[in-house]
């Protein structure tokens, strides 16, 4: 199956990054720190960027640094996803908790970082994922934010018709002859309800990999088809597994990402070529009769 020529947006990209360490028909994925990478971009290539940071907690992925340094780091690049998002165009900041000294157990990173981002904060989006770490001296954990900031306030994608929801209690009731609810379902609120993927016996998600922070492809997915458009760019600088990639590709959008490690690139690179696959086996299916 012949693929697509290179957009122009691709191009432009790698005469500033050079050969990326995957390019697939829109998809192109750098392997190295997203603040240097960033930084060598010269313009915006972005209408949406989509991310979720290291949260400076001990995983494998992190460095081990003091919060001011972490503080300080993160403002760093996330001017930079700023300064890279086009006019009209939306950053969805996914954030959860730390710990502070003899301040605080589990302090909400929103609380440290909201005001470092060179854009208008639109909203709070609380995401509710069920299952999670059990607490027997405190209630136990079961959300993370987004943070939805947008370039110009007065002028934003919005699809809130792609992501409304179906599940409408009483879908046929009227007022005055007419329906109360939207025919395609109901704006979906602000406290979204997605599992997280889920790893060990008999309970792994579907769409497990080896990484150990996945973004579920559901929750992205709306952010994706709520903020951009068909043939927009979408931008991660902490790539991580590939999800905001492959949800990018399912929605007929660009996706650039960046990633530190290259087992992580891997992993993302693999869930492109497996879906890739996936719809070269749907499009030469044989038709089935009638």
């Amino acid at each position: 199956m012949t693929e697509h020529q290179p957009r122009e947006w691709v191009t432009r990209a790698k005469a500033m990054l050079g050969a990326p360490a995957y390019e697939r028909d829109g998809i192109v994925i750098y392997q190295g720190d997203c603040l240097e990478l960033m930084r060598r971009l010269r313009q915006p290539v972005c209408d949406l960027a989509i991310t979720s940071p290291p949260y400076n907690i001990g995983k494998e992925y992190e460095q081990d640094l003091r919060l001011a340094e972490y503080v300080a780091w993160c403002e760093e690049w996330l001017g930079e996803v700023a300064r890279l998002v086009r006019l009209g165009g939306s950053f969805w900041l996914n954030l959860g908790y730390v710990p502070i000294a003899n301040r605080g157990k589990a302090v909400p990173l929103p609380y440290l970082l909201w005001e470092k981002v060179p854009m208008y904060l639109m909203q709070e989006v609380v995401w509710h994922y069920g299952a999670g770490v059990a607490s027997k001296r405190s209630l136990s954990p079961r959300n993370e934010k987004f943070l939805w900031y947008v370039k110009t306030p007065n002028h934003y994608v919005f699809n809130l018709d792609d992501i409304r929801d179906p599940d409408v209690k009483y879908p046929n009731q009227k007022k005055h002859g007419q329906l109360k609810c939207n025919p395609l379902g109901k704006n979906p609120s602000d406290v979204w309800q997605f599992p997280k993927v889920t790893s060990g016996h008999q309970r792994s998600s579907p769409e497990r990999t080896p990484h150990p922070a996945q973004f579920p492809l559901r929750v992205v997915d709306r952010i994706v088809r709520a903020c951009s458009n068909r043939e927009n760019v979408v931008l991660d600088p902490f790539l991580g597994s590939g999800t905001v990639a492959l949800a990018a590709l399912r929605s007929g959008r660009d996706a650039l990402g960046f990633e530190l490690r290259r087992d992580y690139v891997d992993i993302a690179a693999g869930r492109i070529d497996r879906e890739f696959e996936r719809r070269s086996t749907q499009l030469f299916a044989p038709l089935k009769k009638i």
